[in-house]
């Protein structure tokens, strides 16, 4: 980690997409590194949506003929960043302004705890893809207005 920490702070643009980062609650110097190793460059994406593939968090209709299954996420991307987002995105559900709002809302439709923490993650990784798309520090207003 002191090595990824040196290699960061010595290139000043992963240091400024780091201090981005790191501008949003839930996200720290280690997540932060695991995500800019994981995504390269965000330019890359054509969109939120392509990065919430990238990363299997997007969800999987499991349906055959008249069955209709389960929704789940596909875990058809980067199992990596998957797992480092997830106590990320746990922490960021007690003190993320949005993301709690988002809870309550999916708390009210009856979803499940899992199901809580995945949507986390995903609103995680898309306003990690905003902040390094625009390079702007995090707005919590902002990430409300939506």
């Amino acid at each position: 980690l002191k090595a990824i920490n040196d290699h960061i702070d010595n290139d000043p643009d992963l240091r400024g997409k780091r201090d981005l980062l790191t501008s949003i609650d839930g996200i720290a110097d280690k997540t932060a590194a695991l995500i800019l190793a994981e995504l390269g460059d965000p330019h890359r994406f054509t969109s939120s949506r392509a990065i919430t593939a990238f990363a299997g968090l997007n969800p999987r209709l499991q349906e055959s003929g008249k069955y209709r299954g389960q929704t789940r996420i596909s875990k058809m991307g980067s199992s990596r960043l998957r797992a480092g987002l997830y106590m990320p995105a746990v922490c960021a559900l007690q003190h993320n302004g949005a993301i709690k709002a988002m809870r309550e809302r999916l708390r009210a439709k009856g979803k499940t705890g899992m199901q809580i923490i995945c949507a986390a993650m995903r609103k995680l990784l898309n306003i990690a893809y905003g902040v390094l798309k625009s390079g702007q520090p995090y707005d919590v207003k902002l990430a409300l207005a939506h």
